[in-house]
């Protein structure tokens, strides 16, 4: 048995054949390969020749060669291309070859926790082969206290996330001076994973970071690794301040992989309605587990990755396989099991697991063959780094990405070219966000003070912020040149890597006042409004009270079978039109708008049937958001050639922001989370009907003027979404359901078509609607 067997019987099997919709196999490639630089001491390159390295892949030596020679560093290489030894050994070489007295520093940052335990298991690894007492430890929330003081100590290469750097080692900086003052490198691994917020709040770190490393005498240099993105150097120079030396041509040598795209059948024709994805990934699954063939699937949700992973236990059992061979592996488990977990797959104990994207990056977890993509991941550098956890040892491996009906899933397995490719969306960071650079400026000054004039990075908004913090009422004091920092608060704990706006609501069970969870301001009015249902841990809570000055919500344990789902109303008012082109089509533009959102009822909803059994209203003030938007504002020679006043066709403009949020994701490194669609017929600013695309951050990060530059990628993409989705009225892979219809289905290809074919003309030149 095997995964060729698998493939045979994939291809022979027509119920599961007839969905595949593209199917590319790329050969495998010899390597190219170099000499080790004249630095790397003797005694590192022993112990690599005991492990049957006794050449470099030839993007190793290049990366080796520029840091070791002072150089900012960039490499962008795919998943199992032996990045980590391309920073190991300029950082390890420097540690040998210095004054032991006076020998340097690196500190790692990778995104998660799993991958930071996994770097570290082989830094120790390294030094112990090498005989030298060289202090490598992890530094995490999963630290315990003696082994803290240990690395604050002995530390050498210092292993730790965003996270506990933003709030535990930078706020207690004098506690390393050792450490900074002989800070060499700054490793940055899984750059693209940087973007958004997220990566935003990183780059704040990161200037955080270097101002303190500066202070006390250290003069890091940064090298970072990267899958294919779009611009890497300039998502490196957005992130750090800095421009590096790029290393992007693959030495290393690759097997032979299959790219199977599958997509399931649609079951209800009228209404678009496709087979659920997880059924076909439960039978695919079931196949590559007769077939013994070592696998992954990865879902978008820690609750679908739940449910699968029932599957294939139920699976296993039928076969006779003994249900330990699978697992199931994603955040918020407590770090021994995420171990075992690992060292299973390693060690080939578990056959198949079942992850979300916590498997994604490059924790070493052995000889898997086949990888199954419960919906496609996001982003291309996503899909190509989830593939690469399979045929990382092998000769021969699969990739097998199975759709769900969302319109980014569609549109990718329409397309399959444009991810096949490898050609990535550009990530998009704004560190200069006004509210997010107050916030870090805070956590700043509380670390040192600011002289007047001090830099901050790149950021030209710096030194008016700090007047602004140090004005009346502020937490910062000005006193001769200097800026301090006067509150009693620690900031760095009030400061959110992930959102801006660190304000939360706590959930507390009435019954004995315990913690059920917390929910973010932005979704509190629609998740625990009185009467509402909190569901933890497969339980229902039925909220009695919401103390929504206090930021709590009370709940009691309910046993009820139904659900609540909360409706909204939008209010969107444009502040200021930053870019402006009118065409025959439409006014096109961006600038920043003022977003109000209220909730305003809920339903009950029976589960399994999900029938609404009666509403409610809900009495909360209205959420606001200062953010920043792109538009289609439609002419009125728009509405008369797609008849938007008639019938229920004028549903075509919300239908339409709705496919343009769906899509943006593959234009733009983000998530669908980071971006809110909009669509009215009577937008009070403009007096005409407006589709928007708007930055779901206070005060954006840059998402609404790629959006803009790219507008016509994308209404490119919404008119072939449109025409191909073979659904009759409307469904969540177009335009979404209830919309209107079979006419409105027909108005926003109408709309569609005419944006594209009037985009470049002038309202003078109006041409006629055929």
């Amino acid at each position: 048995m095997s995964l060729e067997a698998f493939l045979d019987a994939l291809r022979a099997d027509r119920s599961l054949a007839d969905n595949v919709v593209s199917w590319t196999s790329t050969p495998g490639r010899n390597g190219s390969y170099a000499e080790f630089p004249d630095r790397v001491p003797q005694a590192l390159r022993d112990v690599l020749k005991e492990r049957g390295i006794t050449r470099l892949y030839s993007h190793q030596a290049a990366v080796c060669s520029h840091a070791l020679a002072g150089r900012d560093t960039l490499i962008v290489t795919p998943t199992a291309s032996g990045k980590s030894l391309a920073y190991n050994l300029p950082v390890f070489s420097s540690i040998l070859t210095d004054d032991p007295d006076k020998r340097p520093t690196a500190l790692y940052l990778f995104p998660t926790k799993a991958l930071s335990q996994d770097q570290v298991a082989e830094l120790h690894s390294l030094a112990t082969a090498l005989g030298d007492e060289i202090g490598c430890h992890t530094y995490d929330g999963d630290t315990p206290p003696d082994e803290r003081r240990i690395a604050r100590d002995r530390c050498d290469v210092l292993v730790t996330n965003p996270y506990m750097l933003h709030v535990g080692i930078l706020p207690n900086h004098a506690r390393w001076v050792s450490f900074f003052r002989r800070l060499r490198y700054i490793v940055v691994d899984e750059l693209h994973h940087y973007k958004g917020v997220f990566g935003s709040s990183v780059a704040n770190v990161l200037r955080r970071l270097v101002r303190i490393a500066n202070h006390h005498g250290g003069r890091p240099i940064f090298i970072a690794c990267s899958a294919t993105i779009r611009e890497p150097a300039r998502h490196f120079e957005r992130l750090t301040g800095r421009t590096p030396a790029l290393v992007d041509v693959n030495g290393a040598p690759s097997a032979e992989r299959h790219h199977v795209f599958y997509n399931p059948p649609v079951t209800v024709p009228a209404l678009g309605i496709r087979a659920r994805a997880i059924d076909h990934v439960r039978k695919l699954a079931r196949q590559l587990m007769q077939h013994e063939v070592p696998s992954i699937v990865f879902g978008r949700s820690r609750s679908r990755v739940e449910v699968v992973t029932k599957y294939l236990r139920d699976s296993a059992r039928e076969l006779g396989i003994p249900e330990s061979k699978v697992a199931t592996y994603r955040g918020g488990y407590l770090p021994q099991l995420r171990r075992d977990i690992e060292q299973g797959l390693r060690g080939g104990s578990i056959r198949m697991v079942a992850a979300t994207n916590a498997l994604e990056l490059g924790v070493d977890i052995g000889a898997l063959d086949a990888v199954v993509m419960m919906g496609y991941p996001g982003t291309v550098a996503s899909y190509f780094q989830q593939a690469g956890r399979a045929g990382r040892r092998s000769g021969i491996s699969l990739s097998l990405l199975v759709g769900t009906s969302v319109p980014l899933d569609q549109f990718v397995l329409t397309h399959p070219e444009r991810i096949l490719s490898g050609l990535s969306e550009s990530p998009v960071i704004n560190p200069d966000n006004p509210i997010l650079l107050a916030q870090h400026l805070k956590c700043a000054a509380f670390e040192l003070p600011f002289r007047c004039g001090d830099p901050f990075g790149s950021s030209a908004e710096a030194p008016e912020l700090l007047k602004w913090l140090a004005s009346e009422g502020g937490v910062l004091l000005e006193r001769g040149d200097r800026y301090h920092w006067m509150a009693e608060a620690y900031p760095a704990q009030e400061v959110s890597l992930d959102f801006v706006d660190p304000d939360s609501f706590v959930v507390l069970d009435v019954k004995d006042n315990t913690s059920l969870g917390m929910v973010a301001r932005s979704d509190a009015a629609t998740t625990i409004h009185k009467d509402a249902i909190y569901q933890h841990q497969g339980e229902q809570y039925h909220v009695e009270k919401l103390d929504w000055d206090g930021r709590r919500a009370y709940a009691r344990a309910a046993q009820v079978d139904w659900y609540t789902d909360a409706e909204t109303e939008t209010k969107v008012s444009v502040l200021t039109e930053d870019e402006r082109m009118e065409t025959a089509a439409a006014i096109e533009g961006r600038g920043d708008v003022h977003v109000t959102t209220l909730a305003t009822v809920f339903k009950r909803i029976r589960f399994y049937t999900h029938e609404t059994l009666d509403s409610g209203a809900i009495q909360l003030p209205p959420e606001e958001l200062d953010t920043t938007a792109m538009w289609f504002a439609l002419s009125e020679e728009v509405i008369v050639a797609a008849r938007l006043r008639d019938g229920s066709r004028s549903g075509a403009v919300p239908g339409i922001a709705y496919l343009l949020r769906g899509l943006a994701p593959i234009f733009v490194r983000c998530s669908p989370a980071d971006i809110k669609g909009f669509g009215e017929f009577e937008n009070d600013h403009f007096q005409r009907p407006v589709i928007m695309l708007m930055d779901a951050v206070r005060g954006g990060v840059g998402l609404a003027e790629v959006f803009f530059e790219r507008r016509r990628d994308l209404l490119s993409a919404a008119r072939d979404a449109v025409a191909r989705c073979p659904c009759e009225i409307g469904c969540p892979s177009c335009i979404g359901l209830n919309r209107g219809g079979r006419e409105s289905k027909d108005a926003a290809q109408a709309v569609l078509d005419v944006l594209i074919a009037w985009g470049n003309t002038v309202p003078e030149q109006c041409l006629e609607v055929r």
